[in-house]
């Protein structure tokens, strides 16, 4: 049996899986057209819009890939009670979850709007509000998490630095988590992985891998002595890298590292492969995989979005 056919036989085991998601939640608007002069006004090409479509991003993006595999999904998020909180909730009722986002009335959801010219991405223009929870949402949210994951047999944590998971809010999931047997996924933020101590996997990409241990990484060698160290500084039960054009590399707290070269042909746009990534192990593991057939399966998924354009 092939590898493909090894993989393809976890496919319909996906729908089984019974997965949590939790994290900064966004509006991803894409607005496409042609480039065909300069303004007049100053030295910046003229986009003439002829499409444009708004998508759920951050951990949105983890949750609508995991309904594209056909996993069961819950999702507890926070936006702003506004337009682009509305959408969001429109598009999450949409994939058929009955979740809807808590609302903060003082905070303005995240949106990120890309304009794009053929394949290539011109400008983004982000709108947002990124600080903590105050205390009485970020109770609420503690909460619906923990209630939630009674059903659910992974828990993922997408971090986007905006808020939802600061000031502790990880690390008191996890821990719930922990209580009830979950395993949890973490695609971190920033250089300071603490905040995710406990987590059964952590999937950053070489250049939070970097940023995290303070190290200059430029060999497989590296990559996997880096990853140990976080493995022993913050119990992580194992770290996912991924590693974009040289593929990504799985480093279990015991046994040896695998390294899977990359899927894609040509790369056009990161935009959600990490997403893809958590989506894909999550949903595999929680209907019974190994981490090595999950990382296998997750490469494959993210080597088919990085080969379009869009968040995927």
């Amino acid at each position: 049996m092939t590898k493909r056919t090894q993989l393809a036989a976890l496919v319909p085991g996906l729908s089984k899986a019974k997965v949590l998601c939790v994290g900064d939640v966004m509006l991803d608007h894409f607005r496409y057209g042609t480039v065909d002069r300069i303004s007049p006004e100053a030295p910046i090409p003229v986009l003439k819009v002829e499409r444009e479509e708004a998508m759920l991003g951050g951990v949105g993006n983890v949750v609508r890939n995991l309904s594209a595999l056909g996993a069961q999904t819950r999702f507890v998020t926070v936006t702003g009670e506004d337009n682009a909180g509305k959408t969001i909730a429109r598009q999450i009722k949409e994939l058929g979850l009955a979740d809807k986002p808590i609302i903060d009335e003082n905070r303005q959801t995240s949106t990120k709007t890309r304009y794009i010219a053929g394949v290539q991405q011109v400008l983004r223009a982000d709108q947002e509000t990124a600080h903590p929870l105050d205390a009485k949402i970020e109770a609420k949210l503690v909460r619906a998490a923990s209630a939630a994951m009674r059903g659910c047999k992974v828990v993922v944590l997408s971090d986007y630095g905006k808020g939802v998971l600061a000031g502790g809010i990880a690390q008191k999931i996890i821990k719930a988590a922990r209580r009830a047997k979950k395993a949890v996924i973490v695609d971190p933020k920033g250089s300071d992985f603490a905040p995710y101590a406990g987590a059964d996997v952590i999937t950053p990409n070489l250049s939070e891998l970097g940023l995290a241990t303070a190290k200059p990484i430029a060999t497989d060698a590296d990559v996997v002595a880096a990853a140990k160290r976080l493995i022993k500084k913050h119990r992580f039960g194992a770290v996912l890298v991924t590693r974009s054009a040289d593929g990504m590399t799985v480093v279990p707290k015991s046994g040896r590292a695998v390294h899977l070269a990359a899927e894609s042909q040509e790369v056009f746009d990161v935009s959600g492969a990490g997403d893809t990534v958590a989506a894909a192990i999550a949903a595999a593991l929680a209907c019974g995989a190994t981490l090595a057939e999950a990382a296998a399966l997750a490469n494959v998924a993210a080597g088919i979005v990085v080969g379009k354009v869009g968040t995927a």
